[in-house]
């Protein structure tokens, strides 16, 4: 039914309109179920290219069980939030930004860290704190925010127990986005380089040199758009 768990029979259409080349949206439609709901379920199960119905219902049955194993008897799921959340609205929340991390190209464990981070009111976590809240080994912790830090998305700190801690602010998503412009003037000057080793005046020269004005101009744009709203992320929500 709408709004219940996938069934395996779902899960089997799923398979189904990713072999026939659907979209997310059109599987969604004809299980009459919200699209992120489908996206989540192909990008948590193996991707559109992986994903098996059977493999994804199995490990589902997995985590359902891991889970009820590990909440402790009599407690209430609400408790751990603080502010008075809901904690299976927030659950679904993470699982939905994950996906849609992921749907950027962050794998799918970087993913994870980053929406830990983000939803987290300090905006900081010790390695330690994201591999229990995570319930995964440091190793792969440590992974994933070697790649968050090369692409300016988190930094760290030393806290006063000098231990590291990894964090998310405003000031990042400044960063990042100038980094983005960076990479893509290395790729103006490579394209650039091709031009001239192809010969003016050539149709592969003539394409590169186009691709390298288009992608100059996009830069510019980036930054100059970075830094005239570089102001907004110094500035709290307004309130009624």
């Amino acid at each position: 039914m709408p709004g219940g768990r996938l069934t395996q029979q779902d899960r089997q259409q799923i398979a189904a309109g990713l072999a026939d080349g659907l979209a997310y949206a059109e599987i969604a439609r004809r299980l009459d179920r919200p699209t992120s709901t489908v996206t989540r379920e192909v990008m948590r199960n193996g991707g559109p290219t992986g994903y098996r119905a059977d493999l994804a219902h199995r490990a589902t049955e997995h985590r359902a069980r891991r889970r009820k194993q590990a909440a402790p008897r009599g407690a209430s799921p609400a408790a751990a939030q603080p502010h008075g959340r809901d904690a299976r609205a927030v659950a679904a929340y993470e699982e939905t930004l994950t996906t849609v991390l992921m749907a950027s190209g962050l794998p799918r464990m970087t993913a994870r860290v980053l929406t830990c981070l983000f939803t987290t009111d300090a905006g900081s976590l010790t390695a330690a704190q994201l591999a229990q809240r995570l319930e995964v080994s440091p190793a792969s912790v440590s992974k994933a925010i070697a790649f968050l830090e090369s692409q300016s998305l988190v930094r760290r700190e030393r806290d006063e127990r000098r231990r590291d801690r990894y964090i998310v602010d405003d000031e990042l998503f400044y960063q990042a986005t100038l980094a983005s412009a960076r990479a893509n003037d290395e790729l103006v000057r490579t394209a650039r380089e091709g031009a001239a080793v192809l010969g003016p005046h050539t149709p592969a020269a003539a394409r590169l040199e186009n691709v390298a004005r288009f992608l100059d101009f996009i830069s510019e744009s980036i930054v100059r758009a970075a830094e005239q709203a570089r102001d907004i992320l110094r500035t709290g929500p307004a309130h009624d």
